[in-house]
């Protein structure tokens, strides 16, 4: 579903990435684990458009992606959930989601996301109306996953979902994940640490 094949990329005169080489199957959740620094952030910026490769190629459901804006990327259903959650913290939790959904014209399609979206996060239906700035942590990371399904995902690529959360909310977050890959939503997720208390099965790199 998703292929890299020797791609560097990096910021300014610095290349952070060289010759990297990924495969992700439909279906899975796959897991790239390291220490700060090693490059994990700039591989998921390289997919998503933000940070162009300047070597090497990047493949999605069969089509080359390398050099699109990040706005067409996501439209072919490659989904971004970026490090610390980056909600619009002014905006309701409903007000959040239906952003999520600005390109999307069928106004009944988008209700039906919405109410989809509420169904498999209920803490999202018992805050909808609650300002996301005011939501804790491990809320607004299930608010963030509740933005990337209103978008319609094929693939979600996660930066350190469990970043700053109590164990706890990091089980939360995990069952969150399986809950993708069980919607048939295909998972490339990046974290510093393997979170085995979840018993969670993660392909690693």
């Amino acid at each position: 579903m998703l292929s890299l094949k020797s791609v560097d990329a990096g910021y300014d005169d610095a290349l952070t990435l060289r010759g990297v080489s990924l495969e992700v199957e439909r279906g899975e959740i796959v897991a790239m684990i390291g220490a700060n620094g090693a490059g994990k952030s700039t591989t998921l910026r390289a997919i998503c458009g933000f940070l162009p490769p300047r070597k090497g190629s990047i493949e999605f459901d069969g089509r080359q992606i390398a050099g699109l804006t990040p706005d067409r990327i996501a439209a072919l259903g490659l989904v971004h959930v970026p490090e610390g959650r980056r909600v619009f913290p002014e905006l309701t939790v409903e007000e959040n989601l239906l952003a999520a959904a600005y390109l999307l014209r069928d106004r009944k399609e988008v209700q039906r996301r919405l109410a989809e979206t509420m169904e498999r996060f209920t803490l999202l239906r018992q805050r909808r109306k609650q300002a996301a700035g005011t939501l804790s942590g491990g809320e607004q990371q299930m608010l963030a996953f509740g933005r990337a399904m209103m978008t319609g995902p094929k693939l979600l690529l996660l930066d350190e979902p469990s970043l700053g959360l109590a164990p706890l909310l990091v089980a939360e977050v995990m069952r969150s994940v399986k809950m993708f890959r069980d919607a048939g939503i295909t998972v490339l997720l990046v974290e510093k640490m393997r979170t085995s208390r979840c018993n969670l099965p993660i392909a690693g790199m």
